[in-house]
């Protein structure tokens, strides 16, 4: 098992919420974790978490690096610390984030293009990839000599979660480079630039998610 007795472990609401908790790993079982009561990083305040709980794990591996899974509360127990016990699905369903820059994924995310005075009509495309740094997206042909790099566009972006829930982002961004994807279609790469700290949150549990997906398709794939 990645996590050791003793690592510090983040806990993020799957429910959207931007809330933080911290906690540590105080003894390790197959196919749980045991965690001391978590610490509401806002608050200081220590929460009580209710059986059936989900949230997205982050804890630092041995490498340095930064891992992340799905997990959700199983029960309380007391040997002898009072600890909270979280199951942990195993190494397979554990996800590296890069933290130096944001995952990219490829992903065809509804997308609303705005021009943030009058320099082109709106337009609604899709995504070629995404990540919580920024975006490419396809760009209709009439519009493709409009687009230049370092202009300022409003984007509103519609997040499909593997729960069935939608989740609405709306940022401003800057063009970063215009360029033709491998079928000659118009793509534009953009930067976000005011993005909300819970639509961040959003977009990286989003890309999670699209990586678990990927690894196992590759999986059934090599079966």
């Amino acid at each position: 098992m990645m996590i050791k007795i003793g690592d510090s472990i983040r806990l993020e609401p799957s429910d959207g919420s931007a809330r933080q908790y911290r906690s540590k790993a105080l003894a390790v079982a197959d196919g749980a974790v045991h965690i001391s009561y978590p610490i509401d990083e806002q608050s200081g305040k220590t929460v009580y978490l209710l059986n059936g709980m989900q949230f997205k794990a982050t804890f630092v591996g041995q490498d340095g690096g930064l891992y992340m899974f799905d997990t959700e509360v199983k029960g309380k127990i007391r040997d002898p610390l009072p600890m909270v016990v979280l199951a942990y699905p195993g190494e397979e369903y554990v996800v590296r984030i890069q933290r130096r820059r944001y995952v990219r994924v490829k992903a065809n995310v509804d997308a609303a293009v705005h021009p943030s005075d009058s320099e082109f009509a709106p337009f609604v495309t899709k995504t070629v990839d995404i990540s919580a740094g920024g975006a490419a997206l396809l760009v209709p042909p009439a519009h493709a000599p409009l687009l230049r790099p370092g202009m300022a566009v409003e984007l509103w972006l519609v997040l499909a979660m593997r729960s069935g829930e939608y989740h609405y982002v709306q940022t401003k961004a800057s063009i970063v480079r215009m360029a033709d994807d491998e079928r000659g279609m118009a793509k534009m790469s953009v930067e976000f630039t005011n993005l909300a700290p819970q639509d961040r949150v959003r977009l990286i549990r989003y890309s999670f998610e699209r990586q678990l997906e990927e690894r196992k398709w590759e999986n059934e794939q090599n079966k």
